[in-house]
């Protein structure tokens, strides 16, 4: 058999586009290529699809897009691929398609949509379990009708907030004491969250998570341990280690997870008693199983200090895998090396959609 033809997308016109840009450059340095034929797609902020084929290195500096050229990845299923707008003759055709696309347009459902009429088996959800997994308050209903534990929180909207925010705030500190956290409701890696200790950070944090998103989550504060553990599979998903992040800064936000230098400190595994990493492990599968998801999730939780309680926080359909990720490390201690987990998501992938067509 030959290799088999992987696109591997990147970038996006989400927030976290150049978080995007780095776990692409890892994957595509990690992948076995007497296995897979790559060709690299990248999507600018902009919005436009093109085909890269020069130094892998300059994916995440962004200097791919000048020596990139305009590309169609038509949804007809007849091309099962893509063409060069310089070329439309030539068909490229695809086997598989590795989206490593975080956030809005990359990893709630809209691109695996376009998979799915493209009809190209792709790693990660599917189009409800993505969509659902990026919107936090979807999946917390979901989590809630699961019966899993979390903690207290209240939705509101951008409208909301430039119609009367005082209103909003009033109706927040009637729901729970500071601190509180709030966060857009579609957005990953940390971006646009803020800890609000008083009524006029609460104001900021409100007008700062608006900026990237329509709807936003504010949640009461948790004093505990920021505990994770990946969860890879499809009908038999099976969780990893734990891992347990030790923040820089006062939370895990954008800067301690990709700008601090290495400040940040990861322990994997991380130094929780048998019985409660079970627990744990056991609550991430039911969380994946919820949402219905497939190929792989990153399921983070908290653990209370006083109480020892374990509340879910969210799930990341498509969590980062960057050198310093929490999800390939995890697996990584597990027994599973980073590039043979970059081969069991693209199988997983393939799996899933021959048992869907019936194939």
């Amino acid at each position: 058999m030959g290799k088999q033809k992987l696109a591997v997308l990147f970038g996006g016109r989400s927030g976290e586009h150049e978080v995007s840009l780095i776990s692409a450059t890892s994957i595509i340095e990690n992948i076995d290529k007497n296995k897979y034929e790559l060709y690299l797609i990248g999507i600018t902020k902009e919005g436009h699809w093109r085909y890269y084929d020069g130094d892998i290195q300059k994916i995440k500096t962004g200097e791919w897009e000048q020596e990139s050229k305009k590309v169609v990845f038509p949804g007809d299923p007849s091309y099962k691929g893509f063409f060069l707008v310089e070329d439309p003759q030539k068909i490229y055709p695809i086997d598989v398609i590795f989206p490593v696309m975080h956030g809005p347009y990359g990893e709630d459902g809209t691109i695996q949509g376009l998979f799915e009429l493209a009809h190209i088996p792709y790693v990660g959800c599917d189009v409800l379990a993505s969509s659902t997994g990026m919107d936090k308050l979807m999946a917390k209903a979901i989590f809630a009708s699961a019966g899993l534990p979390q903690g207290k929180y209240i939705g509101t909207y951008r409208h909301e907030i430039e119609k009367d925010a005082e209103k909003v705030v009033v109706s927040i500190e009637k729901s729970f004491p500071y601190p509180v956290f709030v966060k857009p409701a579609n957005m990953g890696s940390s971006v646009g969250i803020s800890k609000a200790k008083d009524r006029d950070e609460l104001l900021k944090a409100l007008d700062i998570a608006a900026q990237y998103d329509e709807k936003i989550i504010v949640e009461e504060f948790i004093d505990g341990r920021e505990i994770e553990c990946a969860v890879l599979g499809n009908y038999e998903p099976k969780a990893s280690v734990l891992g347990e992040i030790l923040p820089s800064n006062e939370f895990y936000d954008y800067h301690a997870k990709y700008q601090d230098g290495g400040k940040s400190k990861l322990l994997i595994p991380a130094p929780v008693p048998s019985d409660k990493s079970d627990e744990i492990r056991e609550l991430a599968i039911r969380a994946y199983k919820a949402l219905g998801c497939s190929g792989l999730t990153r399921v983070d939780f908290f653990l209370e200090r006083q109480t020892g309680k374990v509340y879910l926080n969210e799930v990341n359909t498509m969590p980062g895998f960057t050198e310093i990720s929490m999800y390939p490390k995890l697996w990584e201690a597990t027994g599973i090396s980073y590039a043979h987990l970059i081969d069991k998501l693209i199988q997983l992938a393939i799996e899933k959609f021959n048992k869907k067509h019936n194939k």
